[in-house]
């Protein structure tokens, strides 16, 4: 299966307010997985006339806009009006296919990615008509839940601590982020999931059904 891994850093969580400036997709082929450097990347900042945001989200991304108050655009920079268009034949380079209406479906994964990126996404010009989201997404937290003492899904650190990843910090740039969630998720590609949970659960006998 190929899914795109992609993260978003914005200028707040509200998406009828607040503004996409960094976007991250990354191609993971979980029949031929890659290095992480080999990975097909695109990534693209993206420039707003004027910017409004919270406190604490501007504040978490200043590098990135001290980016994009740089007075020369650089390649991997756009506008929201181009983000869309620009990503698509990125993934039409990498066999990405249309459907009748000229769409291409894409599989998507991200730490809260239906809750939080998809909001944002689905005001994208050319999204819907362009791109459009399966309804099935993946969210590495489901893979790290401890189901008898969490009480809401874990964070983006504690899914990487629990991994035992090398560094157990989030980087909150896009294209970071996006590679942790392949980091995440590899370890499950051997088996299909339910039967992981089997094979951890030896005493356990199967669900009739």
């Amino acid at each position: 299966m190929r899914y795109i891994s992609l993260d978003l850093e914005c200028t707040g969580g509200n998406p009828d307010r607040h503004q996409i400036i960094e976007l991250a997709a990354i191609i993971e082929d979980t029949k031929r997985p890659l290095p992480l450097e080999e990975l097909p990347t695109f990534r693209r900042a993206v420039r707003h006339p004027e910017y409004v945001g919270t406190a604490g989200a501007l504040a978490l991304n200043a590098g990135l806009m001290q980016e994009l108050a740089e007075k020369e655009p650089r390649a991997d920079h756009c506008t929201i009006q181009e983000l869309v268009p620009q990503l698509r034949e990125f993934l039409l380079a990498y066999g990405y296919k249309p459907d009748q209406r000229g769409r291409l479906g894409l599989v998507l994964a991200g730490k809260n990615i239906g809750s939080f990126d998809l909001g944002f996404l689905r005001l994208l010009p050319g999204w819907g008509t362009l791109l459009y989201a399966e309804p099935a997404m993946l969210d590495p937290a489901v893979f790290y839940l401890n189901w008898k003492k969490d009480s809401r899904l874990p964070t983006m650190a504690i899914c990487k601590a629990r991994a035992k990843l090398e560094d157990p910090t989030v980087a909150h740039t896009a294209v970071a982020d996006a590679l942790d969630v392949i980091r995440l998720l590899r370890p499950f590609y051997g088996l299909p999931f339910y039967k992981q949970v089997l094979a951890a659960e030896p005493d356990e006998e199967p669900l009739a059904g």
